[in-house]
C-alpha cells in the first residue's frame, strides 16, 4: 500500500491474530478444540452495530456462548431477512434459550432518528425510530433536555424492538413447542459497561395482545 497509514492498521490486524492464535495454541482447556467442532450457544444477542458494545465483553462470554445479530440501532424490522434468517437458525437450529435486544446509550442513530437532518441512506432506517417515537412522542416532547430525550428514546425503542420479534412467527412458533425461550430489552451504560435490564422481558404470546398473537 502507497498509504502508510493505512499499511500500519492492516499490518495490525494481522499481528492481532497472530497474537490470537499464539492464546489459542497455549489453551490447555481444550474448549478451541471443542469450538472447532460446532457451536451451543444459549444466547442470541440482538445489538447495535456500534464499535462500543461487544456482546462477549459486556456479558462476561467466551467464543461460542453467544450467537450475535448487530445493525443502527438495534432494530427488529419484520421485513429484515438477514434478521430473520439469523434468528430463525438461532431458535430453530442452535435452540437458543435467551434473546437479548441491547441498546444502549449515547447511541448516534437513535440520536440521529431525533432531528431533522439528512444523513443518507441510512434515513430509511431510521424512519424506523422515528415511528417509535411518534407512539411516544407525547412523552419525549415532555422531557426538556435533549440528552434525556434520546435516553428515553433509546429506551423506549428497546421496548419496541422486543414487541416486534416476540410478534414474528418464528417466537411465536417455537413457543408453540418450548417453554425455555425467554426473550429481553435491556440497555447499556458504555461509560460503566452496566448492562439494564428493562423489565421487558416475554416467555409466551399471552401479553402481545389478541391481533398480534398467532393461535
Amino acid at each position: 500500500m502507497e498509504n502508510k497509514e493505512l499499511e500500519l492498521g492492516f499490518q495490525r490486524i494481522l499481528q492481532g491474530n497472530k497474537d490470537w492464535v499464539d492464546f489459542v495454541s497455549k489453551d490447555t482447556t481444550g474448549r478451541f478444540q471443542q469450538l472447532a467442532k460446532g457451536q451451543n450457544p444459549e444466547i442470541l444477542w440482538i445489538g447495535c452495530a456500534d464499535s462500543r458494545v461487544p456482546a462477549n465483553e459486556i456479558t462476561g462470554t467466551k467464543p461460542g456462548e453467544v450467537f450475535v445479530h448487530r445493525n443502527i440501532a438495534n432494530m427488529v424490522i419484520h421485513a429484515d431477512m438477514s434478521m430473520l434468517s439469523v434468528l430463525d437458525y438461532a431458535v430453530n437450529v442452535l435452540k437458543i434459550k435467551q434473546v437479548i435486544i441491547a441498546g444502549h446509550y449515547g447511541c448516534g442513530g437513535v440520536a440521529a432518528a431525533l432531528s431533522r437532518q439528512q444523513f443518507g441512506i441510512i434515513d430509511n432506517w431510521l424512519c424506523h425510530i422515528k415511528d417509535v417515537y411518534r407512539i411516544h412522542a407525547a412523552e419525549i416532547d415532555a422531557i426538556d433536555e435533549h440528552e434525556k430525550k434520546v435516553d428515553r428514546l433509546i429506551e423506549l425503542n428497546v421496548k419496541e424492538q422486543v414487541f416486534n420479534l416476540c410478534t414474528t412467527s418464528i417466537i411465536q412458533n417455537a413457543w408453540k413447542e418450548r417453554n425455555d425461550l425467554a426473550v429481553h430489552g435491556m440497555v447499556i451504560n458504555i461509560g460503566t459497561g452496566e448492562l439494564t435490564d428493562l423489565n421487558c422481558t416475554f416467555t409466551s404470546n399471552d401479553d402481545l395482545g389478541d391481533v398480534f398473537a398467532y393461535k
